[in-house]
């Protein structure tokens, strides 16, 4: 987070600093309003890039064995661009190279990751009926029977649990 502030600050002095190279250039034709609004584009433009960076560049560094399950993107309004573009904010990998089969043929534990934009990341564990299409949570942790939840084979993470054994 510090290194983006860095980062937005130093493309403001740079926008900024465009634009006085070109007012020299033309002999002061531009009007001395433009600097700050140089050095503001300039600063919009890196945060916005930083923002549609985030998913690609974090999901490049999951280390081997974790895989992108699902992703969620989204709009907002005082995000304008992101109606044109949706932006990722969130998604779900899973550790396929962690997987822990049960006694039951078909069923595996499977540890998955919830990553976020300005977000912790949490991990859960969850099992997964391969030859069903389901999932549940293992237990609220009082040892009581696991809430099965039919979601079919295409859904993200059964299909990518299923895929990985």
């Amino acid at each position: 987070m510090f290194l983006e502030l860095i980062a937005v600050a130093v493309a403001g002095f740079a926008g900024a600093g465009g634009i006085m190279a070109l007012r020299l250039a033309t002999g002061g034709a531009l009007p001395r309003w433009l600097i700050p609004v140089g050095a503001g584009l300039a600063m919009l433009a890196a945060t916005i890039s930083s923002e549609y960076a985030w998913f690609s560049r974090t999901s490049q560094a999951l280390p081997e064995g974790l895989e992108v399950a699902s992703s969620v993107s989204s709009t907002a309004f005082y995000r304008p661009w992101t109606y044109v573009v949706p932006l990722t904010d969130r998604f779900v990998a899973v550790d396929t190279g962690n997987l822990r089969p049960n006694e039951q043929d078909g069923l595996y534990m499977a540890d998955l990751y919830f990553f976020g934009r300005w977000r912790p990341v949490r991990s859960v564990q969850m099992m997964i009926d391969c030859p069903a299409g389901r999932r549940a949570d293992p237990a609220l942790g009082d040892g009581s029977d696991p809430v099965w939840r039919d979601v079919g084979p295409d859904d993200p993470i059964v299909r990518t649990v299923c895929e990985g054994v």
